[in-house]
């Protein structure tokens, strides 16, 4: 028997939902009839509009689609333009205002406090310069990641942008293949250095190469059914197959439309692609592969994943573990990649980025899988220049260790499953440990991560350092609270945090990883990155130096547990309101 959730989409899904979510829209939120809700909302995150959660009723989040994390000249200027205008709601965060956008981990945008009844005259603004919402959300093929620089890499092995565009238009772009069981990951990998993760992932691409007929031939090999959701993490396996650039397509295509048909629409805590990975194996699925495909298949060739740095707990000698700081092209131009805190950017800072991009590069940005734009094409003559600009002291291509590493997913801001608010906290943490803690000259790179529950939409699972929102009690009082892990990365031998503390209140986090961090500092051997010392050091040991600690910092909203309609506004929300943001029952002034 099929979830409820099934028969919901069975009767309406993909890209027929647009127009009755129009329709929605013209006559208000109210129209929408109460006991339908839950499904209208099922519908319409198929267009990358998410409902935001009790309390905000009315308001929605509504998530960008960019291929790769690519964005034209005049794109970001365009989603800047609709977050300064449309994306203000009720009440202010206390640190970042009203109207600003979310850069993601899956190297897009969102935008938050977005009312019904404005979604319409938002997507014709967005999709007058080529930025779209389609299949943003929901049960489907989300935001295919790839290297944020490809076409431009100089470390590029196998062009990819090409085959990006493939994947998005002929795969993402099949209405046929809108329906998927659960949400889908795509990446496609075509340099040395890892950065699309594919490791975590339900279908990846990774460059490899393999004699074929007799010829030395440039690839991919496949793997299949990565993840970190529901503390079930996975990595993806591989399936022994290489493909060539001309077979690429098809092969992912051929993978989707199998999950698509024979995966799990009964129990959506089991059916994700990972688990469908789990209960078919992988020599089984390339059997069922090599029937569905017209070419002969290959063995797996020889990868570059001893030499993958993103993300991976290595040296600096060894190669790029992020986007930021000025990297070469590979046509005597650079690209700057920009370090902006746990991936939030008010709307006239955007403004400004999409100015600079305009008068030093190309005018185009990209996206990387850290929540953190690159200002592309800049001539290597204006790079000083660039850099001089007063929005790089907040957004700097050469932050604190801290900053670089910190990543943060939505939370309880509004997040309807969320157990701890995230970015506002992580800021702040952030922020504290800058200023309160002192690393060897030679640590540039410490990856802390922050999901607000174990769907880890932060990516806390692959982390040097992972915090998972929870509730404790403390003083007799139920609060925010973090379940913390060490050991993380993604690699050649991907690994997941081990927990090490759980159910930490909010306000112990911060002495808690100054502990660690210090004793890190103090203990490491000569060059020692912090995956390469919890690995020497052993789990039982770091967590009799992880130990939780009051300090001076203060807690953005220790108390509020999800109780409060927002977590920085106090008293009763004004949700549901109306087309102008007045509570419903309650007349307008005008």
């Amino acid at each position: 028997m099929a979830n409820n959730k099934e028969d919901v989409k069975d009767e309406m899904y993909g890209d027929a939902v647009r127009e009755q979510l129009e329709a929605f829209a013209e006559t208000g939120w109210e129209s929408i009839p109460e006991d339908e809700r839950e499904e209208w909302f099922t519908r319409f995150k198929f267009w990358g509009v998410f409902h935001q959660r009790d309390g905000q009723e009315s308001y929605f989040m509504m998530r960008l689609n960019n291929c790769g994390g690519v964005l034209e000249p005049d794109q970001l200027r365009a989603i800047a333009e609709v977050a300064d205008e449309y994306a203000r709601g009720p009440a202010e965060n206390p640190r970042w205002g009203n109207g600003w956008i979310d850069y993601t981990t899956r190297q897009s945008i969102q935008l938050h406090w977005l009312k019904l009844e404005d979604i319409p005259e938002i997507w014709e603004k967005l999709e007058a310069v080529g930025v779209s919402s389609r299949s943003a959300g929901g049960d489907t093929m989300r935001n295919i990641s790839g290297c944020p620089v490809a076409g431009k890499n100089a470390a590029e092995y196998v062009p990819t942008r090409d085959l990006l565009d493939e994947i998005e238009d002929g795969i993402r772009g099949d209405d046929d293949l809108a329906n998927l069981p659960r949400k889908f990951n795509i990446s496609v990998t075509g340099c040395k250095v890892g950065c699309a993760q594919d490791s975590i992932n339900d279908v990846a691409l990774e460059p490899a190469h393999r004699p074929v007929e007799g010829e030395h031939t440039e690839g991919f090999n496949v793997r299949v059914g990565g993840g970190l959701g529901g503390r079930e993490p996975r990595k993806a396996r591989s399936l022994d197959l290489f493909v060539t650039p001309e077979h690429a397509y098809e092969t992912v295509r051929s993978f989707v439309e199998l999950y698509y048909e024979e995966g799990n629409r009964q129990n959506r805590n089991k059916n994700r692609a990972r688990f469908f990975v789990d209960e078919w194996g992988t020599e089984k699925i390339r059997a069922e592969l090599d029937e569905r495909l017209d070419f002969e298949l290959l063995h797996a060739g020889t990868d570059f994943r001893g030499e993958y740095t993103y993300n991976a707990g290595k040296r600096d000698t060894e190669g790029q573990h992020d986007h930021v700081g000025v990297h070469d092209q590979t046509d005597e131009r650079s690209y700057v990649g920009l370090s902006v805190p746990v991936g939030r950017m008010p709307a006239a800072d955007a403004l400004a980025l999409a100015d600079l991009a305009d008068r030093y590069g190309s005018g185009e940005i990209r996206l990387s899988r850290r929540q953190n734009p690159l200002v592309m094409d800049v001539p290597d003559e204006r790079v000083d220049d660039l850099l001089d600009e007063p929005l790089l002291e907040t957004y700097s291509p050469d932050p604190s260790v801290f900053t670089r590493g910190g990543m943060a997913c939505t939370g309880t801001e509004f997040c309807s499953i969320a157990l701890a608010e995230t970015k506002t906290r992580m800021a702040e943490t952030l922020g504290w440990l800058q200023r309160n803690v002192e690393v060897p000259d030679d640590v540039t790179q410490l990856k802390i991560h922050c999901s607000g529950c174990t769907a880890d939409c932060g990516q806390a699972m692959s982390a040097d350092i992972g915090l998972q929102g929870m509730r404790a009690r403390k003083d007799g009082e139920m609060v925010e609270a973090m379940d913390v892990g060490v050991g993380g990365s993604i690699g050649q031998e991907p690994t997941f945090i081990d927990w090490v503390h759980q159910r930490v209140p909010a306000d112990e986090v911060p002495g808690l990883l100054k502990n660690i961090v210090e004793a890190y500092a103090e203990m490491r051997n000569d060059g020692q990155t912090f995956r390469e010392w919890v690995e020497a050091t052993g789990h039982e040991t770091i967590a009799e130096l992880a130990e939780p600690e009051e300090t001076d910092y203060v807690d953005p909203c220790l108390t509020d547990a999800k109780q409060a309609w927002y977590p920085f506004a106090e008293g009763d929300g004004p949700a549901p309101t109306d087309a102008e943001g007045t509570p419903l029952g309650v007349e307008s002034d005008d």
